[in-house]
């Protein structure tokens, strides 16, 4: 089963999160499948870019979000025109 899911990228203490569409058996730090977007915590306020029409296409395909990534995906909804 495919997930959309976070990736954590960056230095030490600096991290930054990818969005990842990609197999459920595999470690989030391996190949992914597409990238929907980003998420950076460390700024204040958290700055993040998801590309909604993409994500909608894999959820329509039969992919699952992550709880951390529902949420995100329904701040970018509210946020979006």
């Amino acid at each position: 089963m495919l997930r959309i899911r976070m990736s954590r990228q960056g230095a030490t203490h600096r991290p930054f999160y990818r969005l990842i569409v990609s197999d459920s058996r595999r470690r989030p730090g391996s190949t992914a499948v597409d990238t929907v977007g980003h998420y950076d915590a460390t700024r204040r306020p958290a700055a993040f870019k998801i590309d909604l029409p993409r994500v909608e296409a894999w959820i329509r395909k039969g992919a699952v979000a992550s709880e951390r990534v529902k949420g995100l995906i329904a701040k970018a909804r509210k946020a979006a025109p």
